[in-house]
């Protein structure tokens, strides 16, 4: 494969991230997404959008479709089988809306979803997302007939998980949380049941039950991370006993939202302090 036909600039890249590799966290397809980006500005198969005064910018709907298909290459260098799913939502985000897949065809929803608050937990478990989607793959082989069920449920899950998040920014209700952390508890079960569950994910999910929270695996599964949903209500007491339980095991938290606007060009004025001096120490 051949990125573009032009003169390409020598060029040295320097990678820096605060994703744990390796967790279930789309690290991978964040690097993907942000080294098509680079190397298609660099060699002029893009624009440049960053004009003089700004802090940030991002791409046109064409670029960005351009950005996204070289990202999905990395992505099948790196996993095999890649569902394209991580490097669409790293190239478009999901402030604006969410992307959907349906088989291999992919499809972005543009409606408007809420910013969720979570509770992100890291495992610490390594995992290979080849070798789990390998494995999940061989037992849908083996038992279509139970598995292809299970499956279609999964979907299900999505799809009503969708429809609810669609409803909540036009009615901020309340009553949608007990959906979505119903959702969570039986998207983990299914989950488990092809075979991408594990030890250390039953724990996180015990744990945070006991303080009456709700958490599922993300990413491939297999260890990695986990993410607990926060109701707007959720008690600061209860998320801190939370996190203290789960350091207990060992585990590492962190308080977040989910939301973000995709690829985005900074200017270095827009850097924080921190991601400045670790790159000019690089």
């Amino acid at each position: 494969l051949c990125l573009c036909f032009r003169d390409v600039p020598s060029v040295d890249i320097l990678v820096w991230s605060e994703l744990p590799t390796g967790a279930g966290l789309g690290s991978s397809a964040a690097y993907a997404v942000c080294l098509a980006a680079a190397l298609l500005t660099a060699c002029g198969a893009i624009s440049c959008p960053l004009k003089e005064g700004e802090s940030t910018a991002r791409w046109t709907e064409e670029e960005l479709n351009l950005i996204n298909s070289w990202a999905f290459q990395g992505e099948r260098v790196i996993h095999g089988n890649s569902s394209g799913v991580d490097n669409a939502v790293g190239t478009w985000g999901i402030c604006w809306g969410t992307v959907k897949e349906r088989g291999k065809e992919m499809s972005l929803v543009s409606s408007r979803v809420p910013t969720l608050r979570i509770l992100l937990t890291n495992t610490k478990v390594p995992r290979s997302t080849k070798v789990l989607v390998a494995g999940v793959k061989e037992k849908i082989l083996k038992f279509p007939a139970i598995m292809n069920p299970v499956l279609d449920s999964i979907d299900a899950i999505s799809q009503e998980c969708q429809s609810v998040l669609e409803a909540m920014p036009a009615n901020p209700s309340p009553e949608y949380y007990p959906v979505l952390e119903e959702l969570f508890d039986i998207n983990q079960h299914h989950l488990n049941v092809i075979g991408v569950g594990h030890p250390s994910l039953d724990r996180l999910c015990r744990v945070t039950a006991s303080h009456g929270l709700h958490s599922k695996l993300t990413g491939a599964g297999g260890g990695g991370c986990g993410i607990t949903l926060l109701r707007p209500d959720t008690s600061p007491l209860a998320v801190e006993a939370a996190k203290r339980d789960l350091c207990a095991c060992g585990f590492e938290c962190w308080e977040t939202n989910i939301g973000a606007p995709g690829v985005t060009l900074h200017s270095s004025s827009s850097l924080n302090a921190e991601v400045l001096h670790t790159l000019s120490e690089s």
